[in-house]
């Protein structure tokens, strides 16, 4: 008898620990039948809504298509024989309708291509037409769709570069577009791997900080950097709409087009040499210059070096001169940012950045326009002497917007908004804009008001809102708030001239539609008429269920019980919590709902309400702030207030009779899965857990990780505290690791859960590792997400549902 338990003790430990050869999966058939759905499409509207322009795509990819060529060169994630982004998602067909007639049916467009792989969808000027790229097997093409006869037509063969920058922009004539197409001179690709080394790869530094995050897809090698530059070479070439082809630059390596609105000049961005090894593309040095709209060099704008070695912290600059754009609201006037703080967030100094301008034909000096406290991000333009911007800094959470007057530099903008960005219950929304002449946005103006849509979040709920600003009070008035509370409205577009709002509303089992809302009136016209896909959820119940933390602090999560659940007689069912934290600096912002139980139900392939048809109870978005106030950081805390967290999610559900609270699971994806690593080392309150594409070493990432911005060596404990893999002793639940091996994300490296999984295993606990082939921080492969649902399944049931008292640990 004890030999034959000693065999089935080995049997038990050799499934848990041994390599497995297991083909694809698919989860059983109540999950099954909510994950191979068509989806309604897509929906963009011109801005006069003459057009709607429904455009359609497979839920998924194929494997087949995520094992197509792909080589991983500088940050950028290439197919060598196609010439466009690997990673590229593309729609399959187009439809268009009469946004203004809710009784016209959809038209497909006329003379698509077979198997269209439709991409970089873009209006024309005057949003008569919409140009996109084809991808064929053997490269990308050009086409254009004229809305009005639903007709489309290939205006270039499969010759066009779409590995960086934009593919292709629109002239100001509508009649044709300045394209990126191969070099006649396009090089060989070089397969590092059959190259015979000719010596070892070096990197020095001459004693200079380059304190970088952990990049991933970085140059290695010389073979590298010969295929990033022949990948990214490109010719530019103007192209009308009949086809016709004229040479407008010669080959670089371009990173960016962008034409004025007046059309008569183009900003072009060239990458330069030479290349890194520690930092993407878009650090690399790089040219700006200022063509005609004929491709006659007129001004060089700027030549920045190569950026390895940046200040430390989230609000570090280069120095110099940086972000140049053209001013939306004039013919030709370039605005540029100067640091004022040298580009160190360290610095202390009255004013971090300084906006000029430049205007055309650009031989006079730089024009100052005004300075901002924070880190500048943006304006929104509206005329001579009226003219929004905003900034922000990370360590406060502090965002200002400020009128300010582009005329005149000498006089103070006027603070319109002063917040911690966090503080959702107090965002003022967004300012609306219009389209100008030019075919740019601007501020909309009526009678000398602004208006503002925003989410409306408050601690009754979301009640999103549409307010009237006097620009020159700065009074408010409220012009219209949704008045739903079993349904969710979100306001998309305000017409200031028509007072006419688009909108989209849903509810938990009404799929999102469209619909038009004239101020002042009750009526809705409805554009869309989607119908729900995922009927099997209908009759879940959904709520969002607030409770408090040990010390006080307000936390919610959205809970939903499994179809027809009866409440008033309630059975103890299993749970899932899935969550990810965030980190606050005040515990205001960190307390307050932003989640809506009226949002539509829809089962993303990371979702865990799947298995709300398998019987289990989810508490989906749990809050899991981690508070740092003052001059504490939050990840000070890190552990303990994750622990907190956590426990005050399942009393919370615990008492309302609803769970067994000894068959509780935690999921979570990148950050989330490293929530549930320390959740499992730190605690008991979990039967076991599921952690996707996380990072458990955190001395892996030392320059900081997440809203970490400390390295490693200043503050060695919390790196330590804070990583998993350094507490892998303490594991005391079961485990399923799931990662994609071509991972794209900063810092979560596949190695991070293949060298956990090691750990954990070599310590005994149970656990299982799920690497899954070609797919990155996100799953796209139908079939890698179907076994994704497959082993979370396998192991709820297992681990969770029916789970017993004995672990192998």
């Amino acid at each position: 008898m004890k030999r034959l338990f000693y065999f089935s003790f080995i049997i038990v430990l050799s499934h848990l620990f041994a390599q497995e050869n297991l083909s694809y999966q698919k989860p059983p058939d109540e999950i099954l039948n909510l994950v191979d759905v068509s989806l309604p499409p897509g929906v963009l509207m011109d801005d006069k809504k003459n057009y709607m322009v429904c455009i359609y795509r497979d839920q998924y990819k194929s494997i087949a298509e995520l094992s197509e060529p792909e080589l991983r060169l500088g940050g950028l994630r290439i197919n060598p024989k196609t010439n466009i982004g690997s990673r590229t998602s593309y729609y399959n067909g187009i439809k268009i309708g009469n946004p203004r007639d809710s009784k016209s049916e959809l038209h497909p467009v006329i003379g698509l291509p077979k198997n269209p792989r439709i991409a970089n969808l873009s209006w024309s000027p005057n949003q008569e037409k919409m140009a996109f790229t084809h991808t064929t097997i053997d490269g990308v093409e050009l086409w254009v769709l004229d809305l009005k006869s639903k007709t489309v037509k290939k205006l270039t063969d499969a010759t066009l570069n779409g590995n960086i920058g934009p593919t292709f922009k629109w002239f100001r004539d509508n009649k044709s577009l300045l394209v990126q197409l191969l070099p006649e001179d396009k090089g060989e690709i070089i397969n590092a791997e059959d190259e015979v080394p000719i010596g070892p790869r070096i990197s020095t530094n001459d004693g200079k900080k380059a304190q970088n995050r952990t990049f991933q897809d970085l140059l290695k090698n010389k073979i590298d950097e010969q295929n990033f530059e022949q990948l990214t070479r490109a010719t530019l070439v103007q192209v009308t709409l009949d086809g016709e082809q004229s040479n407008w630059k010669g080959t670089d390596m371009y990173k960016s087009l962008s034409f004025s609105p007046d059309g008569e000049f183009v900003m072009v961005t060239t990458i330069q040499k030479p290349f890194s090894y520690l930092v993407p593309y878009y650090r690399f040095p790089s040219k700006t210059m200022i063509y005609t709209k004929k491709g006659e060099p007129v001004k060089t704008l700027i030549e920045v070096p190569l950026i390895e070695d940046l200040p430390k912290g989230f609000m570090a600059v280069r120095k110099g001169e940086r972000d140049f754009s053209w001013r939306s609201d004039k013919p030709a006037t370039i605005y540029y940012t100067v640091a004022l703080d040298e580009g160190d967030p360290k610095i202390e100094v009255d004013y971090r950045d300084e906006i000029f301008q430049l205007n055309a034909p650009f031989g006079e000096a730089p024009k100052p326009l005004m300075k901002t406290k924070n880190r500048f991000s943006y304006i929104l333009w509206c005329n001579d002497t009226l003219a929004v911007a905003s900034d922000y800094w990370w360590t406060d959470r502090n965002t200002k917007s400020y009128l300010f007057n582009p005329q005149d530099a000498s006089s103070t903008p006027k603070v319109i908004s002063d917040r911690n960005f966090q503080d959702r219950y107090s965002d003022p929304g967004d300012l609306v804009g219009k389209r100008n002449q030019y075919s740019r946005t601007v501020l909309a103006l009526k009678d000398g008001y602004a208006f503002l849509m925003g989410d409306g979040f408050t601690e009754k709920g979301q009640f999103p809102f549409l307010d009237r600003l006097n620009i020159q009070t700065l009074e408010k008035k409220r012009l219209y708030e949704s008045p739903f509370t079993d349904k969710m409205e979100t306001l998309n577009d305000f017409d200031v001239d028509e007072d006419e709002l688009l909108v989209r509303i849903q509810s938990p089992n009404d799929y999102p539609n469209y619909f038009f809302r004239k101020l002042g009136q009750d009526d809705l016209n409805q554009i869309t008429q989607f119908e729900n896909p995922f009927r099997g959820l209908q009759n879940v119940h959904k709520e969002v269920l607030k409770y408090k933390r040990d010390d006080g602090l307000d936390l919610s999560g959205t809970l939903y019980l499994p179809p027809n659940y009866d409440r008033d007689n309630p059975e103890k069912l299993p749970m899932i919590l899935w969550a990810y934290p965030r980190e606050f600096k005040d515990k205001s912002s960190a307390g307050q709902t932003t989640q809506n139980p009226n949002r539509f139900t829809y089962p993303y392939w990371g979702s865990p309400i799947y298995w709300l048809t398998k019987g289990y109870v989810i508490l989906d978005g749990a809050s899991f702030p981690i508070v740092g106030a003052g001059d504490e950081e939050p990840n000070d805390d890190f552990r303990n207030q994750l622990v907190a967290n956590g426990k005050a999610a399942i009393d919370a559900v615990d008492e309302l009779g609803f769970i067994d609270r000894t068959k509780v699971a935690v999921g979570g994806h990148s950050y989330g899965a490293f929530m549930v690593a320390n959740l499992l080392s730190h605690s008991n309150l979990y039967a076991a857990g599921i952690a996707r594409s996380g990072a458990y070493n955190r001395t892996l990432t030392p320059f900081g990780f997440q809203s970490e911005e400390r390295n490693y060596w200043e503050a060695p404990e919390v790196y330590y505290n804070m990583s998993p893999f350094m507490h892998a002793d303490k594991m005391k639940s079961p485990l399923l690791l799931i990662h994609g091996e071509a991972d794209n994300n900063s810092g979560t490296y596949p190695l991070q859960s293949e060298r956990y999984f090691n750990a954990l295993k070599g310590l005994g606990a149970t656990v299982r590792l799920v690497m899954l082939p070609k797919e990155s921080h996100g799953y796209r492969a139908k079939e890698s997400i179907l076994h994704l649902l497959w082993e979370q399944d396998q192991w709820l049931e297992k681990f969770v549902k029916n789970k017993t008292e004995m672990h192998i640990n």
